[in-house]
């Protein structure tokens, strides 16, 4: 059969560009080695087959570190005495290294592992630990990093907490000289350029001069400044300063981050504060403003168990929302209790009408109304609850106090004498007929000669084996 002429033509076109030949090799641009690089090295580990951990890495400066067997008995005196090793120190040595490095970098360089070393570093802080959780302090240690001052820096801590790593540092203390006396050195010596002397003039003869301690002296871990910001607490900046006496490493906890991580906690708190509020029963409509004005003036309060929060025919001191646990709820009553044969006794007794359960509140008409409560309240267990004072719930405006004693009710108002003299009634004879219970039973059995957990008869009965076949077993 014969071929078109286009399948020929496409045909022809393929086997041309098949006898094309390719394009000559051009020839590479020599390039000019650096200095700097060693090639040998460098073609080394490029045939490296993976990568070495940093665990590894550690491990094997770790066992480097490993003491050898010696005859000195200084070292066996040591760990004899409960002393740190010289392994210890060394190792201890390396660490500080690590964390000294490691703070060079900014928070935003620093890896999720570097940040857990500062962490762990931070808490070994006396200071530090008394003043923050751990959950705080390890949220400050992603902010914090290091500053380098030269030797006769002074040092102001005005903004944050400071903390020396390395080097030595004096406090600068007030000292009052009078101007007009010309044999005192230390007036004598102040330039007026100084940077470690700061001079004000009180009047024409006195001068508040700020010099360093000759008594003080700031380490290692020694800290100065504050937390708080100094702004707002309206300290002299003079009070908290120092002047280096080497080249110093210095941790700065900036008084701002702790200032977010304190608001950050407040807010958390108003909101929880706020749920709680909302879920009880007599706040679920009330509009959210209102709510606010009872968040701003509560606070937090853990009452151990056993705890007497009101009692009956007394007006409660504060009103109280339970976040977690749960409270008992009494009632007086006037029983008679038998003395003799013929002579009975009235006693007040409690009786046990029903309990407090979480996201319940209490106290609001007590306090409003002035009414006292019918009903004594006892913790059960361990009480997490929101307290507002009666002076703070009376400080409020007109309309928040209407809208609280239109809305909330005294605590089991609902019980009358009645339903308490039944329940009394009810505890006291379940009570005699347990009694009774126990000691007929008692009788019974030990005039029948029979001890509880004792048997007369021993029985010896026959066991069929389970795998036999036939049931039937002769005696």
């Amino acid at each position: 059969m014969p071929m078109d002429s286009l399948p020929t033509a496409i045909l022809a076109h393929m086997v041309a560009i098949n006898n094309v030949p390719p394009p000559p090799l051009r020839s590479i641009p020599s390039l000019r080695l650096h200095t700097n690089i060693n090639y040998g090295q460098l073609n080394a580990l490029c045939h490296i087959r993976g990568l070495q951990s940093t665990k590894c890495i550690r491990k094997t400066d770790e066992k480097s570190l490993q003491p050898d067997e010696s005859h000195n008995i200084a070292l066996y005196l040591r760990q004899a005495r409960g002393g740190p090793s010289i392994y210890e120190e060394q190792r201890g040595a390396m660490k500080f290294t690590e964390f000294l490095a490691i703070l060079k970098k900014l928070p935003i360089h620093r890896t999720i592992l570097e940040h857990n070393i500062v962490w762990s570093m931070l808490k070994k802080i006396p200071e530090l630990a008394s003043q923050l959780s751990d959950k705080h302090l390890k949220i400050l240690s992603r902010k914090v990093f290091s500053e380098t001052w030269i030797k006769g820096s002074k040092v102001i801590a005005d903004d944050g907490l400071y903390i020396i790593l390395k080097g030595q540092a004096r406090p600068r203390i007030k000292v009052l000289r009078r101007l007009n006396e010309d044999n005192d050195s230390i007036i004598s010596s102040i330039s007026k350029d100084s940077f470690v002397f700061d001079a004000e003039l009180r009047d024409s003869t006195v001068a508040e001069i700020y010099m360093p301690s000759q008594e003080l002296v700031l380490k290692k871990w020694s800290t100065f400044g504050s937390l708080e910001d100094a702004s707002q607490t309206k300290a002299d900046k003079t009070q908290c300063s120092v002047v280096t006496e080497d080249d110093c490493e210095i941790l700065k906890i900036p008084a701002k981050e702790y200032e977010k991580l304190k608001l950050e906690k407040v807010k958390r708190e108003n909101m929880q504060k706020l749920k709680l509020i909302r879920k009880c029963p007599f706040y679920e409509n009330w509009p959210t403003l209102s709510i606010c004005d009872l968040v701003s003036v509560s606070k937090w309060k853990i009452f151990p168990p056993g705890h007497v929060l009101v009692e009956s025919g007394t007006v409660i001191s504060f009103v109280g929302f339970i976040n977690s646990g749960y409270c008992n709820i009494y009632r007086n009553v006037v029983g008679l209790v038998r003395i003799r044969v013929n002579k009975v006794k009235k006693v007040k007794k409690l009786v046990y009408m029903g309990k407090l359960k979480e996201k319940e509140s209490f106290g609001e008409i007590s306090i409003l109304l002035q009414d006292p409560f019918s009903c004594t309240i006892i913790t059960g267990g361990e009480v997490e609850m929101m307290i507002i004072e009666d002076k703070d719930i009376l400080a409020l405006d007109s309309v928040t106090k209407e809208l609280m004693i239109q809305t909330a009710k005294p605590t089991f108002s609902h019980l009358t004498e009645e339903d308490v003299n039944s329940e009394y009634i009810q505890k006291v004879k379940e009570k005699e007929w347990k009694y009774f219970k126990t000691k007929t039973m008692k009788r019974t059995l030990h005039c029948n000669g029979v001890l509880p957990g004792f048997g007369k008869w021993n029985h010896y009965w026959t066991t069929i084996p389970r795998n036999l076949k036939d049931t039937l077993v002769s005696y």
